[in-house]
């Protein structure tokens, strides 16, 4: 099993995927015990703040049960950062063939976003079978992606942005659906003021709203 397979199993059983926007470094190793607690040990750590990079550092070495990745990885030098701080996977809002093949020569995980068949066949033009579909809500939804997708039998997609316990049953009844993303389980207010608690709760809600969803065949 390859290593993206590995990380594709993993989501597909967790079926969610947290979105964490940090600005305290302070916050990450308690952050990601809240996540652990709540049962989903996953994190993806978007880089949209100046302390992203040390969150993420962090979490992989003293939290070694949460698989943690790297969000909004823009750039190849974002992607090289990312790996050697310990992430075990990457994420991008969109298609950047330069960062997607640093990503593929360096074995290291990568889902690239896309929001039209024609960003999808790119990806798939470098052997990509899972993708990030972002932002879902603004494109249309589930209903947008079932279309989309519909002529390309294999991809599986992993929908972010704009969804949330109200319409997350709606995506995670799709069996082209790996995981949903999303930051409404850690919004990052609640972090930046050290609600833990809360945020575990709110996994735990999430984590069991998730697994009571059957995906169509």
């Amino acid at each position: 099993m390859t290593a993206t397979e590995r990380i594709v199993e993993t989501f597909r059983k967790n079926r969610l995927i947290p979105v964490i926007v940090i600005d305290d470094v302070k916050q990450a190793v308690p952050l990601a015990r809240a996540l652990e607690a709540g049962g989903l040990p996953c994190a993806e750590i978007t880089f949209r703040t100046p302390r992203a990079l040390e969150a993420l550092e962090k979490i992989s070495a003293e939290c070694p049960v949460v698989l943690v990745g790297a969000g909004t990885v823009l750039t190849p030098r974002q992607a090289a950062d990312a790996r050697k701080a310990g992430a075990k996977f990457v994420v991008a809002p969109g298609f950047s063939a330069a960062m997607v093949d640093y990503c593929i020569e360096h074995d290291l995980p990568v889902f690239p976003g896309i929001a039209t068949p024609t960003e999808l066949e790119f990806a798939l033009s470098r052997g990509l079978s899972v993708v990030k579909f972002f932002p879902a809500e603004s494109l249309g939804g589930i209903a947008y992606l079932k279309a989309m997708s519909a002529p390309y039998g294999n991809v599986g997609f992993l929908p972010s942005g704009g969804i949330s316990l109200s319409n997350l049953a709606a995506y995670l009844s799709s069996s082209r659906v790996v995981a949903c993303g999303g930051s409404w389980m850690a919004p990052a207010d609640w972090i930046s003021v050290g609600k833990f608690d809360q945020i575990r709760d709110e996994v735990r809600k999430s984590v069991d709203a998730a697994l009571k969803v059957k995906a169509e065949r």
